[in-house]
Formats: C-alpha cells, structure tokens, sequence
C-alpha cells in the first residue's frame, strides 16, 4: 500500500449542504489525490428551509416531514460531484445510521424539543458513537468546526464539542499522528469576496450587513487549502443541495433561503487545533491538511 493510499481524512458535518460549503473543495482535491475521504454527517437536516416551490410541501414544520430522506438525495448527488468521474463516488454517511439523530432545528426552535433531537441526545452516547467511528477508521486528519459551530446553530455546536471530547478520549496511541482543523472563514478573503460581487447582487437578493457573515481574522489562521482547481466541482456540488442553496449566474456566489449573498471563495481556511504545525514550521499557513503527516 503507498503513502498516498495509506492517507485518511475524516470530515464531521452537521447536515446534509455543510460538507460542500464548507469544505467541498478539500474533499475534491484529496480525492484527486487517492486520499481514502469519509464525510460523516449527524443528522440529515429535516429542519431546514426549502427554497422554492416544488419541493416545499416536504418541511417538517406543517408539511409532510420528508424533507431528511430528500436530503440525502441530494447529499449523494454532491458527494458524486465532489468526486472524480472515475471512480466510485462517495456514499453519504451518517452518525449512528441514516435518521438516528434528528436537526434540532435554530437555537430556540421547538424542534429542539423533539425526542430525537441532536441536542436531546446523550453526550456520552453521541462521543461514544464518533470515538467508535474514529477508532474504526484511523484517519490521520479531522476536520469540524469551531466552538461557535461556524454561526451558533446548536446542532454545528454539539457536532464541535462531540469531536473535542471524542479526541481527548482516543488513546495516545491514536493521538500520535493525529491532526484536527476547524473549518472557518478568513475575514480578509470574505471582504474581498463581498467587494467583487457587490456590482452583481441577483435580483431578490441581499448584501450581507456588517459582521453578518462569521468569519475568523487573519492572524488565526494556521491552514489555507487553494481549491481552483476543484472550483467548478464545488458550485456543481453546491448546486445538489437545491432545497437548500441556490448559486448566482455567475457561479461565483450562493444564497441560503434567507437570500443573503456569500462569495464562494477559491480557498478554503482552517485553524489546527490538535497536531504539530506542517513542514514549514511555525508562523507559516500550511498548504495541506497533511503537511508533517508521518
């Protein structure tokens, strides 16, 4: 088995659409690169908005509460996207099994007072599935989020604390050679992408308010994956997620159902918490998730 094969990246997402804005351009690239890439998602989003009108009738809150099933459709069509059109695509994955844990819905929702909740589940039951899942898998590289969950929605929330606690649990042994990101925004890079689109806003559409995007400053930012290569798979891949994001014309920008304009950007930002700094030492970004990676 070679190096290339032997490399193992796992990505923890909330719902179905968070693995492709977030991170859907290092999943393309390390699956380019032969890097064995499972994205793990803990709940399939029943909760979220439908944009449009052909699918609407499938929301949870009134309608026909179908709208997770449909999510892993469109979970699998991304996943095809993010992939090289050789090989096997991946398969979505889901922890504890497809409809385990349920969206909890936005901090404050009644649907956070379902039985079935993300957020009414047992945390030591939620680390024990992840650690199990790391342990079986051995990734080298874990990507989450912050301690924010990337804007406070407390299902991206949870999936941060449950990865924290899952690593403190591995064993040194499985620590060794480990290194975990959280997937964020550099500040500079959002500006910059709200400037280039600000002449070409789609009708109906919105710019954001100040600081109404989250974003990170540039000084903590320890990793910057260039994805342009990747670039068109990911707006592809964003585009799969159609109940949920739409993407501008101009393939540059997308809007949630809140018609809020985001740049997407042709790097993707993260900050290492767990794992020595890559090869060019310290004070300088690294260029791959797995720099210094033995």
């Amino acid at each position: 088995m070679t190096d290339r094969v032997a490399r193992r990246l796992l990505l923890l997402h909330a719902h179905p659409d968070d693995e492709t804005i977030q991170t859907g351009g290092v999943i393309a690239k390390y699956l380019d690169e032969g890097v064995d890439v499972r994205v793990l998602t803990f709940t399939l989003g029943e909760e979220g908005e439908v944009i449009g009108d052909e699918w609407a009738q499938l929301v949870a809150d009134g309608g026909a509460d179908q709208l997770g099933g449909f999510r892993i459709l469109e979970l699998t069509r991304a996943l095809v996207a993010l992939g090289p059109p050789d090989r096997q695509p991946l398969r979505p994955r889901f922890l504890g099994g497809a409809g385990h844990w349920r969206d909890s819905g936005m901090a404050g929702a009644p649907s956070a007072r379902h039985p079935r909740a993300l957020v009414q589940a047992s945390f030591d039951d939620l680390v024990d599935t992840l650690t199990a899942e790391i342990e079986s898998f051995a990734p080298q590289v874990i990507v989450t989020y912050d301690d924010a969950g990337t804007y406070g929605h407390p299902d991206h929330v949870l999936v941060h604390q449950t990865t924290v606690a899952a690593v403190a649990r591995l064993s040194e042994a499985v620590r060794a050679d480990l290194k975990v990101y959280e997937s964020i925004t550099e500040r500079s890079a959002l500006v910059t992408g709200l400037a280039d689109a600000a002449d070409r806003v789609p009708v109906g559409w919105r710019m954001p308010d100040t600081a109404e995007l989250p974003s990170h400053p540039d000084d903590e930012i320890t990793t910057a994956i260039d994805i342009g290569a990747w670039y068109e798979r990911k707006v592809a891949a964003l585009a799969a997620h159609a109940t949920q994001v739409t993407v501008a014309e101009s393939g540059t920008e997308y809007a949630l159902s809140n018609n809020i304009l985001q740049p997407i950007p042709a790097t993707e930002f993260f900050i290492r918490t767990v794992g020595a700094p890559g090869t060019h030492g310290p004070g300088t970004r690294e260029t791959d998730l797995f720099e210094g990676v033995p």
